[in-house]
């Protein structure tokens, strides 16, 4: 099965350069390092930018708050506040130097004891952030110049968790007034959230004392446009200098107006849910389905060319995906396998299927899966609802199929959460109810694999088991969108971890 293409790699290489110093690059070759742009952005924060309810990640995003590592272009924990870390001699406990000179927006220094109360806070509320729940999460000041964390068992991936975007470190004056913390010039990235409008907007100003590359642009206006079409006429009418998620249909129009529209994966599966709990215990049943739908027909005809077709879980987004396309339909293999399982013309397997349109690609997607399943003689019961409506049916399993669209990565850049979750006999999120020793025991390796690449080729592993189990079926993966007018600098980051704003720079008029 292929892997990784050479031109994801070249994209996830410069999303590093830029990450390393292209932010501040933009001053020359016609560019204006002291203009002002307005941005559009898909995803407003859902609870005034609190970090236990995933806005942390918003932040991040913007070039506000910061963590203590990140990632790099082969998904492995790069640097970010902290410089270094290692596990120490107790294996439970992992020790990270922090970097020097570090300021907060509010001018205070970056200490231990800095970390120690911001990710003290966000450890101990309610329901703290996935990348840290339940695994007896602690921090301590070591010095003048480190952290302690410790967790109740060995994590081999601390450092990897401490890249998500929910754990970024604020200064201490945030958490000073008691309940959520105080947002506004208290972070330590190359922009200052300088003014809030609720979920409709928000300005950055570039941070002139930042540690790392200054920022592109001085200012940054950030309108929170949920309507795609809204944000593809903001880059048309010139309202907008850069806007996320555009709808498939208007990508040439916005590229006639004059934007550049870049388009690339995401690490998101659309998959075809067949509950073992049901019809589909019978693996012939199961690949009775994959055999009949053509994804490579649903992904360049029913989407436009708005997804890639899947032939694993993983996608281009990560290195470990798989690139190579699946086959199409192959309907004489689908009939045969029906045949063997007993279901024929005179007894026809009927089957619900389910999706839900929150996604607008979901019940055209749907519609087309139920008209390729007629085809190999399986009878198809369509029904788009509600998700929340559906959810107790489908995590008891009370369901023939179920159309879903699902991310890969949990808050950083390791698959082992959704392996884990969806796949694992005991998973809480394993819909389908397919349960292999084999795989959980694939899995269980994982609890003691701190190597990112050996991770990675567990991960890969993982998503070839499935596939020989035909354990759903893996649709497509959708690509993300970004139109640039005005602007140059923006470089894609599949994994959605890096800020995507501070290499933005005004083009010179």
């Amino acid at each position: 099965m292929g892997r990784r293409l050479p031109g994801v790699v070249l994209a996830a290489v410069a999303v590093a350069a830029l990450a390393a110093g292209c932010a501040g690059a933009g001053s020359a070759g016609g560019a204006d390092p002291d203009g002002e742009i307005t941005v559009g952005l898909q995803f407003p924060p859902r609870a005034a930018y609190a970090f236990e309810a995933d806005d942390g990640a918003r932040l991040q995003s913007l070039g506000v708050a910061e963590t203590l590592t990140t990632v790099d272009d082969q998904a492995r924990p790069a640097p970010g506040l902290a410089t270094s870390w290692e596990q120490t001699a107790d294996p439970r406990t992992w020790r990270f130097v922090l970097r020097p000179g570090v300021t907060f927006h509010d001018g205070t220094p970056l200490t231990p004891d800095a970390v120690v109360t911001a990710l003290g806070y966000v450890a101990g509320v309610t329901a703290p952030p996935r990348a840290i729940r339940d695994i007896g999460f602690s921090v301590a000041a070591d010095g003048a110049d480190a952290v302690l964390i410790t967790t109740a068992a060995p994590d081999p991936i601390m450092p990897m968790r401490m890249s998500s975007g929910n754990l970024g470190i604020l200064a201490p004056t945030a958490y000073s007034g008691g309940g959520q913390p105080q947002v506004l010039r208290t972070g330590t990235g190359p922009y200052v959230l300088d003014t809030v409008n609720g979920t409709d907007s928000a300005v950055l100003l570039r941070n002139d004392a930042y540690w790392g590359p200054k920022a592109g642009a001085a200012r940054v206006t950030v309108r929170y446009l949920p309507d795609p079409q809204t944000r593809a006429l903001g880059l048309q009418s010139g309202d907008l200098q850069f806007a996320e998620g555009l709808p498939g249909a208007a990508v040439e129009q916005v590229r006639s107006a004059g934007a550049d529209v870049a388009e690339y994966p995401a690490a998101r599966t659309v998959e075809l849910l067949m509950s073992q709990s049901t019809l589909f215990g019978d693996v012939r049943l199961r690949q009775a389905v994959t055999a009949a739908i053509d994804r490579p027909t649903l992904a360049a005809q029913v989407l436009a060319g708005a997804a890639a077709p899947a032939s694993e879980l993983f996608g281009a987004a990560v290195p470990w995906g798989a690139t190579t396309p699946p086959p199409g339909a192959d309907l004489a293999r689908a009939k045969a396998l029906l045949a063997e399982a007993g279901h024929g013309p005179d007894r026809p397997l009927t089957a619900r299927l389910w999706t839900f349109p929150n996604r607008p690609e979901m019940p055209v997607l749907a519609t087309a899966i139920g008209s390729m399943l007629e085809q190999a003689g399986i009878r198809v019961e369509l029904t788009v609802g509600d998700y929340a409506a559906q959810e107790p049916d489908l995590l008891a399993g009370r369901f023939d199929l179920f159309l879903n669209s699902r991310s890969y990565l949990s808050d950083y850049a390791d698959a082992a959460s959704t392996l884990t979750s969806d796949y694992t006999c005991g998973g809480s999120y394993n819909l389908e109810h397919y349960c292999s020793p084999a795989y959980d025991a694939l899995i269980q390796r994982l609890a003691e694999t701190s190597d990112t690449a050996q991770r990675q080729a567990l991960f890969a592993e993982a998503a070839r088991l499935l596939t020989t189990d035909a354990v759903g079926v893996m649709v497509v993966h959708p690509r993300n969108t970004a139109g640039s007018r005005g602007v140059t600098g923006f470089v894609p980051d599949p994994l959605g971890v890096r800020p995507i704003l501070p290499s933005l720079t005004r083009s010179a008029t």
